[in-house]
């Protein structure tokens, strides 16, 4: 696939929702596998095949258990309804968010998996950044799960991380981070402050300086 047809993949919307009385921001990513639902879901729970498209885990994969992606969140499992829906806490630097992952057939061997992040955003930090600073990189790990499903092989983190550092790979941090922002702006974002901060987002995951 070309870069452009990677970003593509991806369908992204912003949504401001409340949760528990108090408004909270949502990112969503939405992209269709050529795989069986059972497969994907496999993909997505199974803790000895995570590790082969995403990170380490470990703990209990279970509903009301604990989990932690080795580096980076851990949290709790609070739902877990094969093969169409899991949800955990997303816990990383003393916050917690939420995670959904929705899986609906779209028509044979092909699966639409739906990412929904949940979170309390502080608006500094969304000012700075907006959704691409987690979106961003639910992209690159979508695209890894890509990679697993279409190839079964198990992705090399040290070659993974550097294609993301690759033109290439750069160019498709770009076009997400362009993406975020146009759907934040789709949500009532004010258009010049979203695209500055997609640069500062770009900027971010491929390691240049970061403007104020």
């Amino acid at each position: 696939m070309s870069v452009a047809d990677l970003v593509g993949a991806v369908q992204r919307r912003v949504e401001t929702a409340q949760r528990d009385g108090r408004e909270a921001k949502v990112a969503l990513a939405l992209r269709t596998y050529d795989a069986a639902i059972e497969d994907v879901w496999d993909a997505l729970t199974n803790p000895e095949r995570i590790p082969r498209w995403f990170l380490p885990v470990s703990g209990d994969l279970t509903v009301g258990g604990r989990y932690q992606l080795e580096g980076n969140a851990g949290g709790v499992v609070e739902r877990c309804d094969r093969p169409h829906l899991a949800a955990v806490t997303w816990e990383f630097m003393g916050e917690v968010t939420w995670l959904e992952l929705r899986l609906t057939e779209d028509g044979e061997d092909r699966t639409e998996l739906e990412l929904r992040h949940t979170a309390f955003v502080d608006p500094d930090r969304w000012a700075q950044f907006g959704p691409g600073a987690v979106g961003v990189g639910w992209d690159l790990a979508l695209n890894g799960l890509d990679q697993h499903l279409r190839t079964g092989a198990t992705l090399d983190p040290a070659e993974f991380e550097a294609w993301s550092l690759s033109p290439e790979g750069m160019q498709f941090i770009a076009g997400a981070s362009k993406g975020w922002s146009q759907a934040a702006i789709a949500d009532g974002d004010d258009p010049a402050a979203a695209h500055e901060a997609g640069a500062r987002t770009t900027a971010f995951y491929t390691g240049q300086p970061v403007g104020d």
